[in-house]
């Protein structure tokens, strides 16, 4: 079969790109050997704001009645099937649109135009992989034991752990972290680093950090995995920190020690594209070495998030329709839905830091904010980074509503704005918001 365009992959980045492909008058072919939606709604990001939501409405009903409700373990996970399910029949409908047709079987790469899925055969002249990515298992010592698992295991437990031990303090761990906190769990985090989520700025990421520690998360830094053993129905997780062997018992360890491309099964050797361990190498268009063949998403490594790919597939559509855009790939915000949130676009100082770039930095705290104090949300800060002519290069915080603050400095960095523009710009009052306004005061 000949078509216009072949998308391999159904997740946020594959569907998206097929309904603007289709638009755009591109015959769609779309694989998926899973669930439509891909990882993110089925496994990731969907499912564990779920999570994530439920676990706000204990601490919520916690701080007005000063009872912490008990979890109905089971109700948050029927819950959390049924969003799924409504999103990925949402997701099911649009691949039903003219101009896209949906093939649910795995497809792999015959040669660098050619796609084998259910024993038939695709072509066209151009190939959009979009597969996505797979949890990343370290080289542990009994990681294969019963009760260690990864975020997908943890996202359908049937029964509530007393003690969750989490294995890396980045995104999914630190979610995790904070939910089962809130579900009444336990919880111990284990990170070689220093500090945790090491993509924000670690001034923020150290104050995230404290306020989790205050819920009672213990967290142990710069602390190495050295095994993990079963005996009966507790998991002893045995560690070095700072070169002193501890220890911690636990009924599940959760591993949340990064993802990795999702390019096994794909044929790749039968293309000659060039990949690695990291991903799919692309271009600034998301095209790889190969003429009309493009990668986006997690599975080229660049940037692991669900509003990446649903942009990088759009430029690529963009290049093969030779259309330009300003999508400026650079300034990727991204949050964490931790209790409180925490979110971040552009610069960090580390990073300002690390490249020599001189930067001046201004912050606005919650707890001078109205509709915060309104809302028994006092803790936390936003923090704006400038140049020296005090264009906005980043915006981090933490706190209430975060990724919703760090969304307005998005849009005024997208347009090269200053602290003289955002000051100018009048804000709802009372809105957290204002705090992003007040720092540039």
């Amino acid at each position: 079969m000949k078509t216009d365009l072949i998308i391999i992959g159904s997740g946020p980045g594959g569907y998206n790109t097929a309904c603007h492909a289709a638009k755009n008058g591109l015959n769609t072919v779309i694989f998926e050997d899973r669930q439509a939606g891909g990882t993110c709604l089925n496994r990731g990001c969907i499912p564990t704001k779920t999570l994530c939501h439920e676990a706000d409405m204990i601490e919520a009903v916690a701080a007005m009645t000063g009872s912490r409700p008990e979890t109905d373990l089971s109700k948050a996970m029927n819950r959390k099937e049924h969003v799924t399910g409504q999103l990925r029949e949402g997701v099911e409908t649009l691949m039903k649109s003219p101009g896209i047709t949906f093939v649910k079987e795995h497809a792999s790469f015959k040669d660098a135009h050619t796609v084998v899925a259910g024993g038939e055969e695709y072509t066209a002249d151009n190939i959009i992989i979009a597969t996505g990515s797979e949890s990343k298992m370290p080289p542990i010592e009994g990681i294969n034991e019963e009760g260690v698992v990864t975020s997908t295991e943890l996202l359908n437990l049937e029964k509530m752990p007393n003690h969750l031990c989490i294995i890396g303090a980045g995104v999914i761990g630190m979610e995790f972290a904070s939910v089962f906190k809130s579900f009444g769990s336990n919880v111990t985090v284990i990170e070689f680093l220093k500090e945790c989520l090491p993509a924000i700025d670690s001034d923020i990421a150290k104050r995230m950090r404290k306020v989790m520690e205050r819920r009672g998360i213990e967290f142990y830094m710069q602390s190495a995995v050295k095994s993990i053993n079963r005996k009966g129905d507790k998991l002893t997780v045995c560690f070095d920190k700072k070169n002193k062997p501890q220890e911690v018992e636990a009924d599940i360890v959760l591993v949340a020690t990064g993802r990795k491309p999702n390019i096994d099964g794909l044929g790749l050797e039968n293309t000659g594209i060039n990949f690695d361990s990291k991903g799919i190498k692309v271009d600034d268009n998301m095209l790889t070495n190969i003429r009309g063949v493009y990668a986006i998403g997690d599975v080229n490594g660049r940037a692991m998030l669900a509003h990446a790919a649903t942009a990088q597939g759009i430029r690529s559509v963009n290049h093969i329709l030779k259309k330009s855009d300003n999508i400026r790939m650079e300034i990727m915000p991204a949050a964490v839905f931790t209790n409180p949130e925490v979110a971040g676009v552009g610069l960090t100082s580390d990073q300002c830091d690390a490249m020599g770039i001189e930067y001046n930095t201004r912050k606005g705290f919650y707890r001078s904010n109205g509709k915060a104090l309104a809302m028994d949300e006092s803790e936390g800060m936003v923090k704006l980074i400038t140049d020296n002519n005090n264009k906005i290069i980043g915006c981090h915080a933490y706190g209430a509503h975060a990724a919703d603050i760090i969304q307005e400095a998005t849009v005024i960095m997208n347009f090269d704005g200053t602290t003289d523009n955002l000051r100018d710009i009048i804000h709802t009052h009372p809105t957290l918001e204002e705090i992003l306004h007040d720092s540039t005061v």
